[in-house]
């Protein structure tokens, strides 16, 4: 019998149905195109087996002059940096009390929980505080036990909250009839910055009525605590300047080691009309000002501590700690005209671009008496979210509200195969949780997003800018780094961190829910049967595993508007030649997928690519 040649149309499409994309893809799950060809994505490890606390949503990694490899992670919950298989805490401190602020007393005996006093304390619940100088309460709540760091359970009142005593391993504590004490008369507080929320409020900020979430205009200001957390992160040469949006600007300095936390510019000595807050803080490349999206206005001789929503202000060069704009420095501020509020930025080549929620700017340095330029560059390409652009060897690309742009001089925007599969499946509430990543291995940029049903992310999107292919996917991942400083991007989801692009497992386990599936075939447009009783795979097998295994399954259906039916699965090895089958039915589709029933030996570190399959097929008359 003849044999037919399929090799399909490499992307995913989902712009029609089924059929009307006969000879491409139709749906596919973690798998990627490599010239041409559809094959399996690389899988992940855990960097190591520590754990952080809160879910991170933003990488960062440099090398420091000594040539240490230093990794940024800022959660919901705290700020770390990564050395070695070590997350060491520097978290800003927000406030210290005086001694004998703070006091403490038990609840009952045998409860755990001492409410703490503390007047105007300023805390909310999950921040972090740590005691010092606190003695025994009498009775099993000693002063180990209080001086610790402690996370805020719940908040009484303004002067007031509760925690729950532990011991310095982390175990309950029980007060007894002994526990009458307050802590003595020389505990200190030390309160780190306030915790965020690690869920996007869709009323907060400037004019988030362009997703339909109330009238505009009718949202509430922007501040540290009443939205998703968001940290940005960048280097002043080996040092760190992070800002939490809404927040302060903080600086750590690596000559202070990782027992040092991050401080607070606005506060140190010599600071001179440092932005109080700010929606993001940068640094421009080779002219090295800070600049911060989003700064609070200067009013007379001080900030006002409320976020300017369109304000751009950045310092004197090589100065982080002078913003005063005069004569004699290269300090000043700029504003956006077009949207609401700064939604994010990014360092291209030569320029900063900045997005509001409607419009893309084009900041570049022109020197004195300027410093900088601001110029519009499209009023119609708005951010979907802070963390929603990235740059590439090709260009700089962004998620907006309805389209997926690329900027490279000019604004295009790129025709995409699976945009109403996106945008119509997604969780515009939750808009701000999505990030753009890039993977530069295999000329790759993406975006991770939350379903119409999730609050969380559980999708992805990725365009491949050198083949112009689009395929998509489920997975979570709150964060992503590129390969460059290690040399696997990196990747949080949980409270780990991951190696991607290592091996093709998950994290030790069989990769599952792996697959490609095509879109419908027919013999004479549907006109006559089709029977196929063989197949003869052409696959790659990517892994070292002599045992890998997958599964071929033909499905069938004899008009587009009937469901389809798996008419047969064959078990495909790197030995299998051929597999006889029985399917007789107008319309066919091809799928390669994981085997989910093999054991480990024939599903554990299982790569593949795909060929050319041929089909033993003949028409089979018609009914």
């Amino acid at each position: 019998m003849p044999l037919s040649k399929f090799q399909f149309r490499p992307g995913v499409f989902r712009e029609g149905t089924d059929y009307d994309n006969e000879g491409g893809w139709f749906d596919a799950n973690l798998v990627r195109f490599k010239a041409g060809r559809p094959q399996k994505i690389g899988g992940w490890r855990k960097d190591n087996s520590n754990s952080f606390l809160g879910t991170c949503r933003a990488l960062h990694g440099w090398i420091t002059l000594a040539g240490t490899k230093l990794l940024g992670l800022g959660t919901n919950k705290k700020y770390y940096i990564e050395e070695g298989t070590t997350f060491a805490d520097i978290t800003p401190i927000r406030s210290t009390t005086n001694a004998g602020d703070v006091t403490f007393a038990k609840v009952g005996n045998g409860d755990a929980t001492l409410t703490v006093s503390d007047t105007a304390h300023g805390a909310v619940a999950g921040d972090f505080v740590t005691y010092s100088g606190a003695v025994s309460l009498g009775g099993n709540i000693v002063a180990s036990v209080l001086n610790q760091e402690y996370e805020i359970a719940t908040i009484i009142n303004a002067n007031s909250y509760t925690i729950e005593a532990k011991d310095t391993s982390g175990d309950p504590v029980l007060a007894a009839a002994g526990d009458s004490g307050n802590g003595g008369s020389t505990t200190v507080g030390a309160y780190q910055v306030n915790t965020g929320l690690d869920i996007y409020v869709t009323s907060t900020g400037y004019g988030v009525g362009l997703w339909g979430d109330g009238t505009w205009g009718s949202s509430t200001a922007l501040t540290l605590g009443n939205q998703l957390r968001l940290w940005s992160h960048d280097n002043f040469g080996e040092d760190l300047l992070i800002n939490p949006r809404g927040g302060g600007i903080y600086y750590w300095d690596a000559t202070n080691g990782l027992t040092s936390r991050a401080y607070n510019l606005s506060t140190q000595s010599g600071a001179d009309l440092v932005p109080t807050v700010g929606l993001q803080v940068l640094v421009s490349e080779t002219d090295r000002h800070v600049i911060v999206l989003g700064a609070d206005p200067i009013s007379g001789t001080s900030r006002t501590g409320v976020v300017d929503p369109m304000l751009v202000a950045f310092s004197d060069q090589e100065n982080p700690l002078d913003f005063d704009p005069s004569n004699t420095n290269t300090a000043g501020s700029l504003r956006l005209s077009e949207g609401s509020q700064i939604i994010g930025g990014i360092k291209a080549r030569q320029e900063v671009l900045i997005w509001s929620d409607t419009a893309l700017y084009s900041m570049q340095f022109i020197g004195p008496p300027y410093t900088f330029g601001l110029n519009l560059i499209n009023d119609s390409s708005g951010l979907v979210s802070p963390k929603g652009a990235i740059s590439s060897p090709s260009g700089v690309y962004w998620m907006g509200y309805d389209s997926f742009y690329v900027y490279n001089g000019a604004v295009q925007k790129i025709p995409c195969s699976v945009l109403s599969y996106v945008f119509d499946d997604f969780n515009a509430g939750q808009a701000f949780k999505v990030f753009a990543f890039n993977n530069s291995e295999f000329n790759e940029v993406g975006w991770f997003y939350p379903s119409a049903s999730s609050d969380d992310i559980d999708r992805y999107v990725i365009y491949n800018y050198a083949e112009k292919v689009w395929t998509i996917g489920q997975l979570n991942r709150t964060a992503w780094l590129d390969s460059g400083v290690e040399n696997y991007p990196r990747a949080t989801t949980g409270n780990y961190l991951y190696e991607q692009e290592f091996g093709y497992d998950n994290d030790g386990s069989p990769m599952t829910n792996v697959f490609i599936e095509s879109s419908d075939f027919d013999i004479g447009d549907g006109e006559s049967f089709a029977f196929i009783n063989r197949i003869i795979p052409d696959i790659k097998f990517l892994s070292n595993s002599s045992d890998g295994k997958v599964n071929m399954v033909l499905k069938t259906r004899n008009y587009p508007g009937d469901t389809l039916t798996t008419a047969s699965t064959s078990q495909i090895a790197a030995s299998t030649s051929k597999a006889d089958i029985r399917a007789r039915a107008r319309q066919v589709t091809l799928r390669l997928e994981s085997d989910d029933d093999a054991t480990n030996s024939g599903n554990d570190n299982v790569g593949w690519r795909l060929g050319a399959t041929r089909l033993d097929v003949r028409a089979d008359g018609r009914r």
